[in-house]
């Protein structure tokens, strides 16, 4: 089947500049690369064909935006083959960091060379084919306290709304957990989602870190500006403004709709969250605790 899957398209080239002042040590906290195939295989099991974008493309649309610092996140199309990411992120140990993709079978000592990489988290995508690399929930649960040590956390990606089991397995992780595009919950679901309800719950509660990425992969809309995401995003900075973060979700594979402006997704954080200290926290402090940045 990957063989006959269409190649994603690419992201814009020409970002729009921020109509906001970017505060110094910005972090766009999720992001992915692909390098030349040759020397980093996709795996045959996944969901999806991405474009070749590369590092320095990416790193050329931060420096356009006034951006710093970057997590490269372990794309399920590339399986549990983490050489792509670790290898970016050794090449800048100031400026990038890394949440990765293992199995069970992984040992000590390659999760500490990972480290030394720059790793900083264990990715689990518990929805798209080749994400999820454990056998069970349980068996996650044991490697967080593997990671625990090494001062990781686990990001999971998942339905918030439609998982009534994370509430059990957030409270039993050893280790921070973080969930990626505001909960992922379809708009057309409604903000009172008994589901989502119960999730803000949690995050009022202190459990679960949330990032404000992609969406686009939530909207009911086309296009930007994306109104109906904006009360998501609120909820969840207003639960939980010290656990929030913020990532540009580059280069946007598996979306077929109009490709949006990375200048213009960056300018919604501005719409989401009008003060600007709030914004600095979710750009720069939230990000340097949960990845370790100086």
């Amino acid at each position: 089947m990957p063989d006959t899957l269409p190649v994603c398209p690419c992201p814009d080239p020409e970002p729009a500049a921020p109509g906001f002042a970017v505060p110094a040590g910005a972090c766009d906290c999720h992001a992915h690369i692909f390098e030349p195939f040759e020397r980093y295989p996709l795996q045959a099991k996944r969901g999806y064909t991405p474009a070749a974008t590369p590092l320095a493309d990416l790193l050329a649309m931060h420096d356009a935006l006034g951006i710093e610092r970057l997590v490269l996140v372990q794309a399920s199309a590339h399986g549990t083959d983490n050489r792509g990411i670790l290898d970016a992120a050794a090449q800048h140990p100031d400026r990038l960091r890394a949440v990765v993709s293992v199995g069970e079978g992984v040992l000590q000592s390659e999760l500490e060379a990972m480290h030394r990489q720059g790793a900083r988290g264990l990715r689990v995508n518990l929805i798209d084919p080749g994400g999820m690399p454990f056998a069970s929930l349980s068996e996650l649960i044991m490697m967080a306290e593997r990671i625990k040590d090494l001062g990781w956390h686990v990001e999971l990606l998942v339905h918030v709304e439609q998982a009534p089991e994370l509430e059990n397995l957030v409270k039993a992780m050893p280790v921070p957990v973080s969930v990626g595009h505001i909960g992922y919950t379809p708009t057309r679901a409604g903000l009172h989602h008994p589901g989502y309800q119960r999730f803000l719950g949690m995050l009022r509660d202190g459990f679960f870190w949330v990032k404000l990425t992609a969406p686009y992969r939530i909207s009911a809309e086309e296009r930007l500006p994306y109104g109906d995401v904006a009360p998501f995003a609120r909820a969840v900075v207003e639960a939980a403004p010290d656990r929030v973060i913020w990532g540009s979700d580059w280069p946007h594979v598996l979306h077929w709709r109009e490709m949006p402006n990375d200048g213009a997704l960056l300018n919604l954080l501005a719409e989401w969250v009008p003060d600007a200290e709030t914004r600095r926290r979710i750009l720069v402090d939230n990000p340097a605790r949960l990845y370790g940045f100086a």
